[in-house]
């Protein structure tokens, strides 16, 4: 009974807590949409809780020096291909390491583990020799392909399938006639969807934001991702308009949240998975 009370005295500091770290974590992004549509000497001032009027402004200086609707499209492209291509092929590969049992699976599964741990960077430059080498440069092939390989996807799906799926629901599908591939796709894929919406969310985001990789394997400026171009925007005359570049930011985020806001029930739902199995 003390428990009980001490628990419902707590319940509404814990709301309250809550109430005030979302409101904390909402103001930076509330400050960034106002100042896209105030002008410099605005800005300077200091914050202000209401919108100006300079947006139309702002988005016509920004438009002349870059096509951010250009960049935005190639982002798109690229993300929606890696977070697609990865979510699937991940659960393919993590579907083979819980299910079967063949000739070096640990060590295979030792060394994806040892991959997670070395940074991408390191590699960066025998990365643009190889897509050299290839005749792959300036394409989106070198942002996509790689990614599709993710060794931490592959691991959080075949933890979570290996705490969810029962090996009698696999018995009972060859029973029946049904192929591996079949039952990959009617009873594995629907059991991760969770965990592999969840990964795509990290996906997405990653790619969305990935500077670094198209900065080095893209040349043409047609074919510039939007962190690229915000990079490019940052360094020209522009930066000098600081309501053009909060609006260019704020443009850039506007994925972000949608993708969070439609996927984030599925980490609860993925995290949780098995907590209550047996």
């Amino acid at each position: 009974m003390k428990t009980k009370t001490s628990f419902n005295f707590n319940k509404p500091i814990i709301y309250i807590l809550l109430i005030l770290l979302a409101i904390i974590s909402f103001i930076p992004f509330y400050m960034m949409i106002i100042n896209a549509t105030r002008e410099n000497q605005e800005i300077l001032m200091g914050f202000a809780f209401l919108p100006g009027s300079h947006l139309i402004e702002n988005y016509q200086t920004m438009m002349s020096y870059v096509n951010i609707w250009n960049g935005f499209k190639n982002s798109l492209i690229v993300s929606v291909s890696v977070t697609v291509l990865s979510g699937y092929f991940s659960a393919l590969t993590a579907f083979g390491f819980a299910v079967y049992n063949f000739k070096g699976k640990n060590k295979l599964f030792i060394f994806m583990l040892l991959m997670m741990m070395v940074p991408g960077q390191l590699g960066l430059i025998g990365f643009y020799e190889l897509n050299k080498t290839l005749g792959t440069l300036d394409t989106f092939i070198p942002l996509i392909v790689p990614a599709i390989a993710s060794p931490f996807v592959v691991f959080f799906l075949r933890q979570y399938l290996a705490s969810t799926l029962h090996p009698s629901l696999l018995e009972a599908a060859r029973m029946d006639g049904a192929s591996e591939l079949k039952i990959f796709h009617s009873i594995a894929l629907p059991i991760m969807m969770p965990a592999v919406a969840t990964m795509s969310i990290f996906a997405f985001i990653g790619s969305w934001n990935n500077y670094i990789l198209p900065l080095v394997v893209i040349f043409t400026p047609e074919k510039y991702t939007l962190p690229v171009l915000m990079g490019f925007l940052k360094g020209s005359q522009v930066a000098q308009n600081l309501g053009s570049m909060y609006l260019g930011i704020a443009i850039s985020v506007v994925p972000i949240m949608v993708a969070f806001l439609f996927f984030s029930k599925y980490i609860i739902s993925s995290i949780s998975a098995g907590s209550v199995k047996g």
